[in-house]
C-alpha cells in the first residue's frame, strides 16, 4: 500500500487518525472520530510548512495518533516526488513527520479516494478535476497509477481530453463522449470489475459510463483512515 512505513507508538491500528486531503484550492481535513470537515484556503504560495501550520491550527481540539496525507501529485516510497504545479514549493524533502509531531503516511490524493471508494474486487478509480487522476484497487491495496499522459488519440493524452482543459476546449458534449470512451478502454485494458469516477467534473456528467459509479470527494478521508486500518460507519 502506498504511505510510509510509519507505526504508532505500541504498534497496531491507531485510535484516531487525523486525514488531511491537499487540493489547490483548500485543505480539507477530517479526523476518524468527526463527521466535521474543517478546510483552509491553499494556492500557489503555499508550502507545506504552511500546510501543517494551517492543520494543526485547524484540528487544535482534536485528539489524533496518526496522519494521512493526500498529496496532489506523484508519490514515491511514502514522500512527494516532485513538486506540485498548484502549490508552492518545499515539499519534495520535507519532514511531514517532524512538522506533525506524530507517524505520517502521504499518498497520491487520488489513490487516497480511491482506497476511500473501494467496495472490493478490482476497482480502477478516475478523478476528473484539473488534470486526471488515477489508482487501481485490488484486495483493498491500493496501486497509484499516471494514466493521465498516456496517448489518447491525434497525438493528446488521456488528460489532454477528459482533464478540465478538454472541457472547456470540447464543450460538455464531446467531453462527456470522450469520459465514456476512455472508460471503457482503460477498464477493458486493465480488466478491472468496475470504476469508480471522482473529481469535481465527475458531477456535470449528464449519463455515467457502463461498468462506472459517482464517487465522493468525502471518500478520500476514508481512504485516508484506511491507510492505518482504522474503518468508520
Amino acid at each position: 500500500m502506498a504511505g510510509r512505513d510509519s507505526s504508532t507508538p505500541g504498534g497496531g491500528a491507531p485510535a484516531r487518525v487525523l486525514a488531511v486531503d491537499v487540493g489547490g484550492t483548500n485543505v480539507k481535513i477530517r479526523s476518524s472520530d468527526h463527521a466535521e470537515i474543517r478546510k483552509h484556503p491553499s494556492g500557489l504560495e503555499l508550502s507545506p510548512g504552511d500546510m501543517v501550520a494551517a492543520v494543526r491550527e485547524l484540528a487544535g481540539d482534536w485528539s489524533y495518533e496518526a496522519v494521512s496525507v493526500g498529496f496532489p501529485g506523484p508519490v514515491l516510497d511514502g514522500a512527494p516526488a516532485f513538486e506540485p504545479a498548484n502549490l508552492g514549493k518545499g515539499w519534495v524533502g520535507f519532514d511531514f513527520e517532524a512538522a506533525f509531531g506524530a507517524p505520517v503516511r502521504v499518498i497520491n490524493d487520488a489513490a487516497m479516494q480511491a482506497l476511500g471508494s473501494y467496495q472490493g474486487g478490482k476497482m480502477l478509480f478516475l478523478g476528473l478535476g484539473t488534470g486526471l487522476g488515477s489508482a487501481v484497487v485490488i484486495g483493498g491495496r491500493v496501486e497509484p497509477m499516471e494514466l493521465a499522459h498516456l496517448p489518447y488519440r491525434r497525438g493528446g493524452s488521456f488528460e489532454h481530453y477528459v482533464g478540465k482543459g478538454g472541457l472547456q476546449r470540447l464543450g460538455a458534449k464531446r467531453w462527456e463522449k470522450h469520459v465514456h470512451r476512455v472508460v471503457g478502454a482503460l477498464k477493458h485494458a486493465l480488466l478491472v470489475d468496475y470504476v469508480v469516477l471522482g473529481g469535481g467534473n465527475a458531477k456535470k456528467l449528464e449519463q455515467i459510463p457502463e461498468g462506472a459509479r459517482l464517487g465522493a470527494n468525502a471518500n478520500a478521508f476514508v481512504g485516508g483512515f484506511r491507510l492505518w486500518g482504522v474503518e468508520t460507519e
